[in-house]
């Protein structure tokens, strides 16, 4: 499992990869949580980062059809199944994975790229 870092703009994302690829460590990009609500999946489908739907199974299947390739989603087991299902049929996946992760939000700007580094040099 890689180590999971939340970013909320590109900037952060280019430092987190950046960060992760001098360490030669794998890591995952996440969007805030709920971002498909409030930033759409435009934003974040030119990145390789799983986008948090929020407990809003439209949210997902509309990322879908703009072609993110990862997502997140709160709900029933029946919906989450479901919503698995259309994902896999469209080459897409539902993370499930809940660890922790490091919030770029938290961290002044120019402290970014230190903090990613100890983040994700402190995986087991």
């Amino acid at each position: 499992m890689s180590r999971r870092i939340v970013v909320h703009d590109h900037a952060q994302a280019r430092t987190a990869l950046a960060a992760a690829a001098e360490l030669g460590v794998a890591v995952t990009l996440q969007s805030p949580e709920g971002a498909a609500g409030y930033l759409g999946p435009g934003y974040f489908r030119g990145l390789d980062v799983v986008l948090d739907c929020g407990d809003a199974p439209g949210l997902a299947l509309g990322a879908l059809r703009a072609g993110v390739k990862r997502i997140r989603l709160r709900a029933s087991p029946e919906v989450l199944i479901k919503v698995a299902d259309i994902a896999a049929q469209s080459g897409a996946i539902l993370d499930r994975e809940n660890g922790p992760g490091l919030d770029l939000a938290a961290v002044p700007p120019s402290r970014w790229a230190a903090a990613c580094r100890a983040w994700l040099a402190s995986a087991d």
